[in-house]
């Protein structure tokens, strides 16, 4: 909580951007020789025009993860941020300030002449810093130590330090052996049964909006009637698909997660898959399954092909539906896990995820300016999303309820999202802020589990009853590993939310190594 503002003297407030001005003026004078001059004036105007854009309308912060973001999104999805306000925003913030240093001219001087005016401003901004320094240092320490987070709002400085962060680790890290976690899994199916597993992975839904939770509006009138179980307290691993979605596969939890390390080592697909399983990814999301999909099969929805689902930029997430379905009609496995990767509920262009004929709550927001809609309308186009997602989940427990009843296979399907979205609460849209100091309805995610009626190793009883427990995306590891029968030194039973919830007599992943838990 940041310290107010009565406990600090006038002087010291009014230093602040006097400090601030003379600090960026002297590392300036560092960078800003020559003719570089120009451009890195140029350069520091521009992207902190977009940077401003981006704190004052969205409440983003540029910090490590954030710089992941940016790199990782295709043009696709960069562009649905591209609306009138923000051209006109960096035409008056960004464009009319470089052109007038562009225009300015720049009066030459020799070598010499050259170094004492760069040091003569360099002493100049050091008289203003030191000072203020020594007088107000106790403040300065104060409010540093107390709202450690305000250095991401640094501007443009805070994203150089970011940037140059990920360069280092992502193309200067030395080179790692992938490492096999276990190397015998195994399936151990108690009951014979062929078995079919569905997760849904989604995309920027928060616990906060869904019915099944609470929720005063009905989101989820599609999934109420089906017997799903709605775990209500579930934290995120991060605030942004980059981070989370291979956290929430990587045996790391979230506070060792380190996406070097992750990439390195057998995730949950990776260990099912070499117990026997046949996995699928299908992917809505343009394509980014950051790696997790890697060694997997997969199959990317192409939006450039238009149809009833897409529209040739994005296509809405009924489209997995027939990928799904020739996958059902095509069994080759005695055990299959599919992965859906839901386009979900990503915004900003929330009113592009769904249906136009399934836009149940306006007035809403369509436009990807979304901090000029008002709040009830923002609110009612993200709903719909949800109810779409509903609406799409329904559609995957009929057909799992089908092919159960056709050909007597064991279904179930666990839908859980990456993250979740902040609709304007305190001035923050979106998503992606530091994990730390995050809002709830950016870390708190829905994750709803179904299981069809032949599925005889789980008590859903037992299981409606536990859904209120605090879990977080470090359980989905060893769930998964329990509710497709794979045993593997990597599971550990305390993890497994479904664990302590078998059917009498039936035993699942528990005699194993070291992670023998007594769950009878």
């Amino acid at each position: 909580m940041i310290t107010s503002s009565d406990d600090y003297s006038l002087l010291f407030l009014l230093s602040v951007p006097v400090f601030l001005l003379s600090l960026f003026i002297f590392i300036n004078s560092f960078m800003a020789i020559g003719y570089l001059l120009k451009p890195v004036l140029i350069m520091t105007v521009f992207v902190s025009s977009i940077i401003f854009y981006a704190i004052s309308n969205y409440g983003i912060v540029f910090d490590y993860t954030m710089v992941q973001n940016a790199i990782e999104t295709d043009s696709t999805e960069a562009l649905s941020y591209l609306n009138i306000y923000l051209i006109s925003f960096l035409i008056l913030f960004g464009v009319l300030p470089s052109l007038l240093i562009y225009w300015a001219p720049i009066r030459q001087l020799s070598i010499g002449q050259n170094i004492l005016s760069r040091l003569w401003l360099i002493g100049l901004c050091l008289l203003v810093i030191v000072p203020i320094v020594g007088s107000f240092y106790v403040n300065y320490a104060a409010v540093g130590r107390n709202n450690s987070d305000l250095i991401t709002y640094v501007t443009p400085y805070k994203l150089l330090d970011s940037s140059v962060k990920f360069v280092k680790r992502s193309y200067f890290s030395p080179h790692r052996d992938f490492q096999l976690l276990d190397t015998t899994p195994s399936l151990s199916d108690s009951t014979g049964a062929t078995k079919v597993t569905v997760l849904v992975l989604g995309e920027t839904a928060r616990a906060q909006n869904f019915s099944l939770n609470g929720y005063a509006t009905p989101t989820n009138q599609y999934t109420q009637a089906k017997e799903v179980m709605s775990f209500s307290n579930v934290a995120s691993c991060g605030t942004a698909t980059a981070v989370s979605v291979p956290c929430m596969f990587s045996r790391l939890d979230r506070r060792s997660y380190d996406q070097q390390t992750a990439d390195s080592q057998q995730n949950v697909l990776d260990i099912i898959q070499l117990a026997g399983s046949d996995v699928l990814w299908i992917d809505n999301n343009n394509g980014s399954c950051k790696g997790v999909c890697a060694r997997v099969k997969s199959i990317e929805l192409s939006p450039e092909i238009k149809n009833q689902f897409c529209d040739g930029e994005y296509c809405v997430d009924e489209a997995l539906l027939s990928p799904l379905g020739d996958k059902l009609d095509h069994l080759t496995h005695h055990n299959t896990l599919i992965v859906l990767h839901m386009m979900g509920s990503h915004g900003p262009t929330y009113f592009r995820r769904f249906p136009q004929n399934k836009r149940p709550f306006t007035p809403d927001c369509q436009r990807s300016d979304i901090q000029n809609c008002t709040q009830q309308e923002l609110i009612n186009t993200y709903d719909n999303t949800i109810v779409y997602t509903d609406y799409v989940l329904s559609k995957i427990i009929e057909k799992l309820t089908l092919l159960e009843q056709t050909k007597d296979i064991e279904t179930s399907m666990l839908y859980i999202s990456d993250h979740g979205e902040s609709l304007g609460e305190k001035g923050v849209y979106l998503h992606g802020l530091p994990y730390a100091f995050a809002p709830s309805e950016q870390t708190h995610v829905p994750m709803i589990y179904w299981q069809g009626s032949a599925m005889l190793d789980k008590n859903p009883a037992c299981i409606k009853s536990m859904t209120a427990q605090s879990i977080s995306h470090d359980n989905l590891f060893d769930t998964l590993l329990g509710i497709t029968s794979v045993k593997s030194s990597t599971y550990n039973a305390s993890m497994d939310v479904l664990a302590q919830c078998p059917i009498l007599g039936v035993l699942a992943n528990t005699e194993f190594e070291n992670n023998q838990m007594d769950i009878l």
